[in-house]
């Protein structure tokens, strides 16, 4: 290109954290030195609508979309070349005309507990207030502490880290690789288990979304890390079948050994009381076959659930 790519990001502190890295990365494939990515790569910061409106669940007002339709309409009328979200908040089906061109190397998909007096969950009094927003992170809570108390918090992680400072809540649930990016990693008191708190399909992990005819540009291809790519490939898929909005808790993640990835796909009722949950292994090669495990996967637990999958 004749000038620098047009990378869109949400204006939150992470969400720039994020991009920022991801546009020196860009900019590096593109043979910058330090200290000159701007002239290869520019953020473009847009408020999206989910970012205006913060005092109801997304559930409430329109999904995940919220969190990216604005910078979908960018990249369809040319105003961007790129846009990077967090995977977990990208939706099922994707606009005409963009794909998900690539998928960089996920950090630690695990949720993060942070408390007011209390460094680990199982610590929390009777009764304690919880804040979270994610209805899969209420559900695997009160799976664990039925006695807990869920208030919705939405918010930025500076927002909702203060708020806890303040003593709305007793203890919040934040993703960890979000602080980790921020340089916060120390404000966590417990990184909880993966067996207890299976995360969002495709935490951890960035989205890369491009139009179909810059999909294919070696400085975009260059972004993606398969083995990244292929697991949430085949998360994705076992949300899609589950429903995989903020009206269901599902939990999705798939872990590598070897050339095996081994997804593991979970739904739970809002109060936690009843939790259906399969795995299964593959070896898949690219990412029709990761996203066909997750889709039989979704299928198995859909089926268990029954018509209680959707409140």
């Amino acid at each position: 290109m004749d000038r620098p790519i047009r990378i869109g990001t949400r204006k939150s502190r992470l969400a720039l954290a994020q991009s920022g890295m991801v546009r020196d990365a860009v900019a590096r494939t593109l043979g910058a030195a330090p200290g000159e990515e701007e002239q290869f790569a520019v953020l473009v910061p847009i408020v999206t609508e989910g970012d205006r409106i913060q005092d109801r669940r997304l559930m409430e007002i329109g999904g995940k979309a919220l969190f990216t339709r604005e910078l979908e309409e960018c990249l369809q009328d040319g105003r961007l070349d790129l846009a990077v979200h967090s995977m977990k908040d990208v939706p099922a089906d994707m606009p005409g005309g963009l794909t998900l061109a690539a998928v960089p190397e996920r950090e630690d998909a695990r949720d993060a507990f942070l408390g007011r007096d209390a460094r680990r969950l199982i610590d929390l009094p009777h009764g304690a207030r919880l804040g979270t927003a994610s209805l899969r992170r209420q559900a695997q809570c009160l799976a664990l502490r039925p006695d807990l108390t869920i208030d919705m918090l939405r918010g930025n992680v500076d927002t909702r880290m203060r708020r806890l400072a303040e003593g709305d809540f007793d203890a919040i649930l934040l993703a960890v690789a979000g602080l980790s990016r921020l340089g916060m990693a120390d404000a966590i008191h417990e990184r909880l288990s993966l067996d207890d708190f299976p995360p969002a399909p495709g935490q951890g992990a960035l989205a890369l979304q491009a139009r179909l005819d810059v999909a294919e540009s070696d400085w975009l291809v260059a972004q993606d890390h398969a083995p990244t790519r292929l697991s949430v490939e085949a998360e994705r898929g076992a949300m899609a079948v589950l429903e995989g909005s903020c009206r269901t808790a599902v939990a999705a993640h798939g872990v590598w050994s070897g050339d095996v990835l081994t997804l593991t796909v979970e739904w739970l009722s809002p109060d936690g009381r009843r939790r259906v949950r399969r795995a299964a292994s593959a070896a898949p090669t690219d990412g029709e076959e990761a996203r066909a495990l997750g889709l039989d996967l979704g299928a198995q637990v859909r089926a268990e659930v029954g018509p209680d999958l959707v409140p």
